[in-house]
């Protein structure tokens, strides 16, 4: 270690020790970019019982995932990271374009956030929200 006149070390305080960013952390960031998106109806899995399911996943104490990063897998190394989003559109946008705006949307707000560099957003749709189709959320019974 170098030691400067003052006593100290040389080393820029930034430099002095590590910084660990969880995937689950990286999974929350990705989950509210994507659901800024117009067109984005919700993310997980499209079926109306896996999402009726979620719900009340949510609800139990210790549920498996927070409702904020349902639908998000992130892989996180030390510089990078790389992502896979399952998303629900709704009827009638381009799903191009909304898959365009949510990577975009999900690369900066991580990128900004956390310091890594995000190497793939990778987006399956799961489903389509119909116009006349009711959001399925389940009465919940847990008090």
């Amino acid at each position: 270690m170098t030691e400067s006149a003052s006593g100290g070390s040389s080393r820029a305080p930034a430099d002095r020790g590590r910084t660990t960013i969880a995937d689950g952390v990286v999974e929350k960031i990705a989950g509210l970019a994507a659901r800024e998106v117009v067109g984005v109806h919700a993310l997980g899995s499209g079926s109306g019982l896996s999402r009726t399911f979620g719900a009340v996943r949510d609800r139990v104490p210790g549920g498996a995932k927070s409702a904020v990063s349902r639908g998000v897998k992130a892989e996180v190394g030390e510089v990078q990271t790389a992502l896979d989003l399952e998303i629900v559109v709704d009827y009638g946008v381009s799903i191009r374009d909304v898959a365009r705006a949510v990577r975009e949307n999900v690369i900066s707000a991580v990128e900004r956030m956390t310091g890594l560099e995000v190497v793939e957003v990778n987006i399956a749709v799961g489903d389509v929200k119909l116009p006349d189709e009711e959001d399925e959320e389940p009465e919940s019974r847990l008090h």
